[in-house]
């Protein structure tokens, strides 16, 4: 093989022949460091002559990876299936978080262990995250990249996937860990639930207790609360049907976005109390006023929990119902740590404590999986399964008795 091969620092290089440029007639080299050893210098220019040789070979563009990773998210935000706002804004966090790594490097010249040392290097901590990433980050960091590398592939910016044997790193618990590993998100008890919305019916502002309550009954996420319409309300039959969420990073009113659920499961029909049907009504009632104080700036879309005085209409923001349950939660002695959120979660207890099957409050609640409400509900349903293992103990105990004694005669 005609070529020369080299070490620089700690890898080696090599700088090949790769005969006549087709158009010009003039030599080409090829030259490509960063490897761990001679020998993989030597595999890697093997195989690069092999492509010249039948005419395959395609030069790899030199570009950065910060300029590929620009490109391609230019090209997956504008083209192919239509993606949310929210799934962009996602990849483009996690692009950052790449590019405090990998961004001035050629990114031909990121190798699978460049790569690798990378992920490990994100998870232990850098100078941007002291404390690293964690392996649900990291999971859709790794994601990206694997397409962002792939688009490198396809315009012939990267020849072979860096990503394509790499592996997101995991903590490995001691067994200690592993046997406190029962923490559970906040939550309210059934009498302090009944605390709270007592006083979002006295203290509350406008709206509030309807939002409050609302939530608490049937544990739909604030998003799909604040997306809901009057249209997905079936008066007669005591059911909301849930098939939108609200998208607003910048809490500004005018400009939401309403975005299909994350998962099918999330598009479910509840069936309600008929005091929450009742809230609802007295909030469409509400904004029939407002309408006729404001027939031409009135946002007319049907929202049930819409914003009254100014921006009459539009959908409330979720940071406005974050900041008004903190104000309750204070004025009612409650924990102020709670969100929106954890009413879910105080649903999720209360079902279980009031002997829903976890398949039924999974479906209520949109999930197909999800480990914080089969933890609750494992939490909730405790005693009931410590009953059950003591009658199956008294029944085998009976059973040997009764068999005692018949053998005795």
């Amino acid at each position: 093989m005609k070529g020369s091969f080299y070490k620089r620092g700690k890898t080696w290089s090599f700088m090949i022949d790769v005969g006549k440029d087709p158009q010009t007639g003039e030599r080409r080299q090829l030259g490509k460091g960063g490897f761990k050893t001679k020998k993989d210098a030597q595999a890697a220019a093997a195989e690069i002559l092999a492509e010249a040789n039948r005419g395959t070979y395609v030069r790899e563009e030199k570009v950065t990876f910060e300029e590929l990773s620009k490109r391609w998210l230019d090209n997956y935000s504008k083209h192919g299936k239509p993606k949310k706002d929210g799934t962009i804004r996602v990849r483009s966090h996690e692009r950052d978080v790449l590019l405090t790594r990998f961004a001035k490097l050629v990114a031909c010249d990121i190798m699978p262990d460049d790569y690798q040392k990378g992920l490990n290097e994100l998870k232990e901590g850098t100078e941007e995250n002291k404390k690293g990433y964690s392996e649900n980050t990291l999971s859709g960091v790794h994601s990206t990249a694997k397409m962002i590398f792939k688009y490198g592939v396809k315009i012939g910016a990267v020849k072979k996937d860096p990503t394509e044997f790499a592996y997101v790193p995991k903590t490995v618990k001691t067994v200690e860990e592993l046997e406190r590993n029962n923490e559970l998100p906040n939550y309210l008890e059934k009498d302090e639930l009944i605390h709270f919305l007592n006083t979002a019916q006295i203290h509350g502002l406008d709206r509030d207790y309807e939002i409050f309550s609302t939530l608490s009954f049937t544990g739909i996420r604030v998003g799909e609360l604040c997306a809901l319409k009057d249209t997905d309300v079936d008066f007669e039959e005591h059911k909301i049907r849930i098939t939108k969420t609200l998208y607003n990073p910048n809490n500004n009113y005018s400009k939401y976005i309403l975005n299909t659920p994350k998962t099918t499961s999330s598009i479910r029909e509840i069936d309600v109390e008929p005091e929450i049907i009742e809230g609802i009504k007295n909030l469409l009632t509400i904004q029939q006023i407002e309408k006729t104080k404001r027939p031409k700036s009135y946002h007319d879309k049907g929202f049930v929990f819409a914003k009254i005085g100014q921006y009459a209409g539009y959908p409330e923001v979720i940071k406005m119902i974050q900041l008004r349950m903190k104000r309750l939660l204070r004025l009612a002695g409650l924990n102020e740590e709670l969100t929106p959120h954890s009413l879910r979660h105080t649903h999720t207890s209360l079902l279980a404590e009031a002997g829903v099957s976890l398949e039924q409050i999974m479906q209520r609640l949109g999930h197909a999986n999800d480990d914080l409400t089969r933890r609750i509900y494992l939490h909730i349903t405790k005693p009931k399964r410590k009953e059950a293992s003591q009658k199956f103990g008294e029944l085998m105990r009976a059973s040997k008795n009764t068999d005692s004694t018949l053998t005795d005669c």
